[in-house]
């Protein structure tokens, strides 16, 4: 585009956009890294040349520098020759900082409810800066910024004369005898446009913000009896991002989206990409899944209105019937992730009593694969699972545990921890070690007992880490096992109701 002749650079008078000329549906791309992608049309009425246009209701947390304005048509050759961001409103104590050095007048109001006016000079006005300073430029810019401020810890308080005497609070409601004529009441886009040709249109304004998040959660019921579970997932959206959003087109994204915090400098991550998910509107009453990009494609049934401070619940996923396996699972060594914090393979392969104490309890876990087969074959969001069993004796739901699942494509298995079981107990011995003279061999033995006392018959699966050395042989085992990687034993022992059985092996590492 060539550069617009100087004698078109004329400059229209302001034209203020309003919540009531934006009649367009707004769209919402809500991450659950607490920002928001909006997209929203807006009008504008154009003269040939420069135009300037103010716009106040973008959100409390629009980042400036990723504003898009465009004509969607296409129609209109439209430039942001400049633009500025104003997000310090006015308030009481911005109000007063702009009269330090002048009087006012203050309504004190007497405990009999007389009013009165007292008048007063504002020697300080206690105003505290903006602290979103400390975010961009650091925390030695912020402190000279509070100096500057006269804001010093025990000393932010306003300064008020009155009659000769100097009061460390203000002594009314202090009244101001008007705004000035660049006083900002909501955060400001003001933009000065530069058109090829007088237009009156629809332009798209997008803008990334903060202040808006969300999340996925999953209630899951079973009866009483069996592995057959009832799948509700929600969506949960917060809106704390200052703006209302009414009947807006809102789709989530799911996953490691790369976004830098404020002030980060961009590092490249390998492992930074995740699933992403979006929901956008339709008119089933159905959510829609589409493959988009790197990402998965969500569709609302509905447009959403979402209130400033307000969290709001959408149905996106109902599923009965699905298969979901109970596991019991016993790992004697694992005490959890403290016991051993910081020891590597060298610490471990060289300490005689490492895996010495055991762990009795006997985890409990539902699987169940994420297919069409399965009642599910859909992509699934990360989130909070709650498990719900139904009482026989009187139809109620009593809760079972809950736990978070990660992104989990289609076709991969869910497999969640819901808690300790009651009447199945473990116990580890290690009942032999034999190191080497030379050093390069050791042979261990270990006896795992368990103990089934409920009334009907279980299977447990005994894990087991051979984590002294990647060179290992079994030497003797009571039962078959299964390799599940290259550390790693699963014996799968059945247990009828009250039996005890008992499981044995031997191992031996090699470093030769």
């Amino acid at each position: 585009m060539k550069p617009l002749p100087i004698a078109t650079w004329v400059a229209a008078l302001p034209l203020l956009l309003s919540s009531s000329a934006l009649t367009a549906q707004t769209s919402l791309t809500v991450y659950n890294q607490n920002f928001a992608v909006v997209k929203e049309t807006i009008p504008l009425d154009l003269t040939k040349g420069v135009n300037d246009v103010t716009f106040d209701r973008a959100t409390l947390h629009v980042e400036p520098d990723s504003v898009v304005l465009r004509d969607p048509s296409g129609k209109t050759s439209l430039r942001i020759l400049e633009q500025s961001y104003r997000s310090e409103t006015a308030s009481q104590g911005l109000m007063l900082s702009l009269f330090e050095g002048g009087e006012l007048d203050f309504l004190v109001r007497d405990r009999d409810g007389d009013e009165r006016i007292v008048r007063g000079k504002v020697i300080r006005s206690g105003y505290t800066p903006n602290t979103a300073a400390a975010q961009r430029y650091g925390q030695q810019f912020y402190q000279r910024q509070l100096a500057v401020g006269n804001w010093q810890q025990g000393a932010g308080s306003p300064i008020i004369e009155v009659d000769g005497q100097l009061r460390f609070s203000l002594p009314g409601e202090p009244l101001f005898p008007s705004l000035a004529d660049d006083t900002v009441l909501r955060p400001m886009l003001a933009w000065r446009l530069a058109s090829d040709r007088k237009a009156r249109f629809d332009a798209e304004l997008g803008y990334i913000t903060g202040g808006l998040s969300w999340e996925s959660a999953y209630n899951l019921v079973s009866a009483e009896k069996g592995d057959t579970v009832d799948i509700v997932g929600w969506v949960t959206v917060d809106n704390q991002s200052g703006k209302t959003f009414s009947e807006a087109r809102v789709k989530l994204m799911a996953g490691d989206v790369s976004k830098l915090l404020p002030g980060a400098e961009a590092r490249a991550r390998a492992d930074g990409y995740g699933g992403m998910l979006a929901l956008d509107a339709n008119v089933s009453g159905n959510v829609t899944e589409k493959s988009f990009d790197e990402f998965h494609l969500y569709t609302l049934p509905r447009p959403v209105t979402l209130r400033n401070r307000e969290t709001k619940q959408v149905e996106f996923l109902r599923a009965d019937g699905v298969k979901a396996a109970t596991i019991y699972v016993y790992n004697g060594a694992d005490l959890g992730g403290n016991r051993y914090r910081g020891w590597n393979d060298e610490t471990i392969r060289n300490n005689r009593d490492y895996g010495t104490a055991s762990n009795p309890k006997v985890w409990v876990y539902r699987e169940f694969k994420n297919t069409k087969e399965n009642g599910l074959g859909l992509p699934l969001p990360k989130g909070r699972t709650r498990f719900y069993r139904q009482d026989s004796a009187d139809g109620g739901l009593e809760f079972t545990g809950e736990n978070v699942i990660d992104h989990t494509a289609e076709g991969e298995t869910v497999r969640v921890y819901t808690g300790d079981a009651f009447d199945i107990v473990g116990e580890r011995k290690r009942t032999d070690y034999q190191l080497s003279n030379r050093n390069d061999q050791l042979e261990e033995e270990f006896s795992i007992t368990l103990r089934n006392r409920k009334k009907e018959p279980v299977e447990v699966r005994v894990a087991e880490r051979l984590y002294r050395w990647l060179n290992w042989t079994l030497v003797t085992n009571s039962d078959p096992y299964v390799k599940t990687d290259d550390r790693n034993i699963e014996f799968r022992v059945t247990l009828q109701p009250d039996e005890e059985k008992v499981v044995t092996y031997r191992v031996r590492y090699d470093w030769k």
